[in-house]
């Protein structure tokens, strides 16, 4: 019923939006926790994630 009102392309910015945030603070905490490696893969994600975002809205 209501998926039919769900305008798509502002429901998978949102989605984009929202995996590059968890992205970041998995990114953060991993550094504080002492994980300098993982923290930085993992960080190198966002701006991918980010793309990926630019790539589909075209």
């Amino acid at each position: 019923m209501f998926i039919h009102n769900i305008n798509n392309e502002s429901f998978m910015k949102n989605y984009i939006i929202a995996a590059a945030g968890l992205s970041l603070t998995l990114a953060l905490y991993l550094w504080f926790s002492g994980e300098h490696d993982q923290g930085l893969f993992v960080g190198l994600w966002v701006p991918s994630i980010l793309s990926l975002g630019a790539l589909l809205k075209k």
